[in-house]
This record gives C-alpha cells, structure tokens and sequence, in this order.
C-alpha cells in the first residue's frame, strides 16, 4: 500500500468529476451551505447534536468583530486546549489539548495538514482573516485523519465567497509594552512597541464562487534591548489565501483553496531565552493547495476525492556578530525543504433512516531535504539530507444521525514504509432527551510517527529506523443541558488518555552501535470541561468555561534526573492544572458592539534550560482582561466604515507561556475597515 501512486488517484477524481448525473439525485442538498451542522468529526456534514466526540467551532466574522485576529488567540479560548507561544509576534507557537504533546493535534486548512512529518506545527502565522469558521475535535481522531490526530483535530475552514461580490479592505495599528528577558541585567523604563497589520479582501459568484484575502503584518518584536544594547527582533509576515468553487449542478461540487505564506522573524535569544545574538533571522515559507471534488451518482452514493500538497522552506540565517565573534559556534546557515502530498478517494453510502457508511483509501509522500553549515573555534562543518517515506490507509466509518441523537464507530489501517502497520479505532454514541438533556460517551485510540531526524539522524546523533508511532488510547463521558428555550446552555465533559511508546533522547545509548532515540516513556492525562453560555437578550450573550487538567508521566525515560522532562510522578510541562474563562459582549446600538473577557490560567510546570540540568521550575498564574468595541461611523451605497478599538491584558499582567521567554505586556489596537 505505501508504494500507491498519487497517479492513481487523481485518475479516480477525474471518474468522479466526469461521470453522468443520475435523475434521482436532483433532490440532494448543496453539502457546502448546510447550516448547524459541523464535518470534520465525520468528514460529513452532520448535525452537532449527533455527534459523539466534543466539539467546539469558532466563527471568523465573530472572531473579528471582537478584534482577534491570529488563531492562537482565539484557541486559548477552547476548553481543554493550551496554547503556548515562546516571545511575541512570530514565536514558535505551540498547542496542547488535554494534556497530550503539542504535535499530538492535526491541524488542518481545507483539508491541507499544515503539520511537519512527525507532527510538529507553528500557529505563530496564521491569521482569522478570510476564515468562515474554526472547528475544533477533541479527542482522537486518527481514524480518519492519520497520524498526528491523537489529542484533537484544528480545522480552519476558508469562507466560500459565495453571494453578491464585496470588497474590503482594512487597517489596525498596535502599541504593546516592550519586555525584557528574565535573564536581562538591564534596568530602564519599559518601552513601547509597534505593530501594524494591512488586510484585504475580494468574493463573490453564485455557480462558480471565489475568494480572495491577503494579509500582511510587522512588528517591532519584544526585544529591543538589554539595557545598553538595542536588540533586533522584527518580525514581517505575508499571507495570502482563497479558493474556487463550482457547483454546475445540483450533485456536483469542487473546490480548490489554496494559501501562500512568507514569514520573516529575528530572534536575539536562544532556546533557554538569553539574549545572545544581535542578527540571527528565520524565514518560513509555505503553500497549501487543496482539491476536494465530489458527485452524487444516486441520491445515496456520493463519491469525493481529496488532493493536497503542503511544500514549506524553512531557512536559518545566522553570521557573526562583528570581528569578534570568534567563539562557540558563531555562524550558521541551514535551509529544510518539506513536503506533504496526499491523495485520498472515499464513498458515502447513505443509508435509510440518516445513516451514513464512509469507506475511504489515503495514501501520502512525505520528503525532507536540506543543508546546514556550522562555523566554529574548533574548524567549520555541513550536511545534508534527502528523506523520504511513504504511507498508505485504507479506513471505515459508520454514522447514525437520528431525532434523539447519534451513533459513530469507525477503524482504520495504516501502513506506513518506516514502522508497518498500525491500526486505530473509536466509537461513541449521544442520546437527547425530551427536557433538553443530552448524554454522550466516546472512546478510541490514535497515533503519531516520528519525525524524519528521530527515524534517520546520521552523525553525532542517530536516528532509529525502528521506532514504533507513539500512541493513545481515550475515553471520555459527556452531559449537556438546554432550557429557556435554547436561551441558556451548560455541559460538562470528564476524559481521560493513556499515551504509550513516547519517543526519548539518550546521550548515552546502551552501545556504541546504538540510536539515540527510542520508545520507552508513558504518560496519562485526564481531567474535566465545563462550558456554559446564555442569552440575556437579543443583543447581549455571556459564555464561561473551565477546565481541571492532571497530565503526569507514568513510565520515566532514560534521564530521571532533576532536569528530566520525564521522571515518573512528574508532570507534563507548561500544561496548567487550572484554566477559565468569562465573555460577555453585544450590540449597544444598531451600529455598535462592545465586547470583554477575563482569562485566568494556573501555574505550570516548565524548566529552567539555561541551567544545567535543568531544574523544575514553575510558571505564575496570571488573569488577564481584554475589551474593546466596533462601531459603523459612516455608510454610504452599500459601502460602510468601521472603526474598532481593543485593548489586550488592559491590567499589565506578567505573562510566561515558557520559561524566560515574557509575553507582550499591555496591547491597544486601534483599527478602521472599508467594505459592502
């Protein structure tokens, strides 16, 4: 299976394309324009309350009209989910769902995995603009995603364009306080920072629909000096993104969505946060390209093939500071090309009585090549790599969408070129009662390869082609209650994860002819989600959540020293224990919207990695309040202006996500948006 040609799929996509439209399809809906309904738990569109699995989506409009504009920033919001971004604009950004790693969640653009081979993904450049919605699994979700889909599913969702054509364009201008490093000896007045994002917009069409979006963004960074000494730490990012989609008849559809990414950021620190480089500069770039295509050959078989490609370069660039740079390692150039190309052909068999039979084929290529360079005291060195592996999946899935509720139970088998085979499952099932009541429980298990330098590192660390894919096994109970008329809602989610064959790093493998990587750590995670949200009027609407996460490791790895990220009893780092939020907003007027929140995350466990070894240390709690408003201030045809204003942790608040890397202290934006 992993040698099937992505050749043989496309070919099937143009049988799907091709193929004559049966009479008795007429009758069947547009899948793309479905309203309360959610697809990525079961790639088809299926109302929520039939769904099992927990699910949250975000929607792009509300999201700007409050002002948040990266997706990091509207994930924090997510019960269940922590996000993590070393710096300010344009650090590494990383997410953790209930307790598992940061790359044990899939996330997704119109189907495109944005994820590295081995499950690592940075949400540092991504952008609400142009997205219709977020929607958001937790739980695991390998069975019809593949690896990386341990914890939870990221689906950002590109807006259809579909309608009159509009135009827009906007403009918001940010101040931020500045931070030092913890490890700065500096002493001065804080100083404050700029940020600018310039966005724009074109859609429209009926039968054949588009949209277009560019987005670009810079900043000053967090880093601007140590006291004495100004340090660069810019970050510029270019965005632009859309996609095409026809639908000539009434049971044909296609799409195709793309994104285009350039990302420019300086980082004076190294990985423990002490500022040690005044001219060390990263650029990532990166296209996303989806094709989803499908037709109904009867008015219950629908066939649907889905292509995608995701092509990035990330390139280091790091020379001498001045003449006098001569120690350690003073310079170093790398660049890594990846690429993640999928091709997958799955039937829908609809069933009487709102069942639904999915059988699917996927089969990717995954590639890495690159070089890096090293200058040194000791003489200068390079490498390079050219990686590639193959995996192919064949999955099943059966869904029931019924008045009181819903069953799912799916499976799949992967075969992959690097660890063989590896099956995953899970089930579950909903029931609503008649007072608004509605039960759920689900189970299942996921998986996760290693990355490409844990499989073949050559040199003075070594790779191990042996290396089975991590992997998970959970569970989890849910209860949901609706009264006043689906005014007021509150639910309650308990789960519980058991993740085994985690990948750890030795120093000192057990022979010299040894790897340095190998599965032995073992860690669970269980805990509890609370949401709530009411309407107290038709204007004003108010939402809390909270959520208790006990993530510890079980089976210690090869160190279980006091700098050991592993030891058993510990807990898993920068995972709080505790997390809340509080939301209110609305119309105060017809042309105007205020909107507030509080955040309050708990302290977290993390390490200290510019001692070693590194002791444990802990992250302060800290509650942060962020406001704003949006109002028209002027119309004219079909065209409006509007201006919004946003102040972000408007009390100051010390933030860590990691350890020595300070997060922007207070934020004011202030913005104007032209458009019909």
């Amino acid at each position: 299976m992993p040698s099937a040609s992505l050749t043989t799929i496309a070919a099937l996509a143009l049988v799907f394309t091709v193929a004559p439209s049966p009479a008795g399809a007429q009758d069947v809906r547009d899948t793309f324009r479905l309203e309360e309904v959610v697809v990525t738990p079961t790639r088809i569109p299926t109302p929520r309350a039939a769904i099992p699995a927990s699910v949250t989506v975000l929607s792009g409009d509300d999201l700007r009209a409050r002002g948040i504009h990266q997706v990091l920033d509207a994930l924090r919001d997510v019960m269940g989910a922590a996000v993590v971004q070393v710096g300010g604009f344009g650090g590494l950004t990383s997410l953790f769902v209930r307790g598992g790693e940061s790359d044990y969640v899939a996330v997704l653009l119109d189907g495109v995995p944005l994820n590295q081979p081995g499950g690592a993904v940075d949400l540092a450049n991504l952008t609400t603009e142009n997205l219709e919605r977020i929607e958001i699994v937790r739980g695991p979700a390998s069975v019809l995603y593949g690896s990386d889909a341990m914890t939870g599913v990221v689906h950002l969702i590109t807006a259809s364009g579909r309608g009159s054509p509009t135009v827009e364009a906007g403009v918001r201008v940010g101040a931020f306080e500045a931070a030092l490093p913890l490890s700065a000896s500096g002493t001065g007045p804080v100083p404050t920072n700029g940020a600018v994002v310039v966005s724009g917009r074109v859609a429209g069409g009926q039968e054949v629909s588009y949209g277009l979006s560019i987005v670009h963004a810079a900043s000053d960074g967090l880093y601007t000096w140590d006291g004495a000494t100004a340090f660069d730490n810019g970050y510029g990012s270019t965005a632009v993104s859309g996609q095409v989609i026809l639908a000539p008849d009434s049971v044909t559809d296609a799409r195709l969505a793309f994104r285009y990414g350039d990302h420019r950021y300086q980082y004076p620190t190294d990985g423990a946060g002490r500022l040690v480089d005044h001219n060390a500069v990263s650029r990532n770039r990166g296209t996303a390209l989806a094709l989803d295509a499908g037709r109904f050959f009867h008015s219950r078989l629908e066939g649907r093939v889905l292509l995608t490609s995701h092509v990035t370069r990330l390139g280091v660039d790091d020379q001498p500071d001045g003449p006098a740079d001569t120690l350690g390692v003073f310079a170093s150039e790398s660049q890594t090309d990846t690429e993640r190309r999928r091709a997958e052909v799955r039937g829908n068999l609809y069933l009487r009585g709102s069942s639904v039979i999915t059988l699917g084929v996927q089969v990717e290529q995954e590639s890495e090549r690159g070089f890096s360079s090293f200058s040194s005291a000791f003489g200068a060195s390079a490498s390079d790599t050219d990686l590639e592996r193959s995996s192919g999946a064949y999955y099943a899935q059966v869904q029931h969408s019924g008045d009181r509720g819903g069953v799912n139970a799916g499976a799949r088998l992967e075969d992959n070129s690097a660890f063989g085979r590896f099956a995953t499952y899970r089930a579950g099932v909903t029931y609503r009662f008649p007072w608004g009541l509605r039960l759920r429980a689900a189970a299942g298990s996921g998986f996760k390869e290693p990355t490409f330098f844990e499989n073949f590192a050559t040199g003075f660390v070594r790779g191990n082609p042996d290396l089975e894919p991590e992997r998970s096994l959970s569970g989890e109970v849910g209860a949901e209650f609706s009264t006043l008329r689906g005014r007021a809602s509150f639910g309650g989610t308990a789960f519980t994860q058991r993740f085994r064959d985690l990948i750890d790093f030795t120093f000192s493998p057990p022979s010299p002819a040894d790897p340095n990587y190998f599965n032995i750590v073992g860690a669970n995670a269980s805990g509890v989600e609370l949401e709530g949200r009411a309407t107290l009027s038709n204007a004003w609407t108010v939402s809390a959540g909270y959520t208790y996460l006990r993530a510890m490791v079980t089976q210690g790895g090869f160190d279980q020293g006091p700098g050991s990220q592993f030891a058993p009893g510990a807990r898993l780092l920068r995972r709080p224990a505790h997390a809340a939020v509080v939301a209110i907003g609305g119309r105060v007027s017809r042309l105007a919207r205020l909107h507030g929140q509080v955040r309050y995350v708990g302290a977290r466990e993390d390490r200290d990695f510019a001692v070693f070894p590194s002791p444990a240390v802990e992250l302060a709690r800290y509650t942060v309040l962020d406001t704003g408003a949006e109002a028209s201030v002027a119309r004219w045809g079909g065209s409006a202006l509007t201006a919004s204003f946003r102040i972000e942790n408007a009390f100051g608040a010390r933030v860590q996500d990691s350890y020595n890397f300070p997060s922007r202290g207070r934020t004011v934006w202030v913005g104007m948006k032209v458009g019909n």
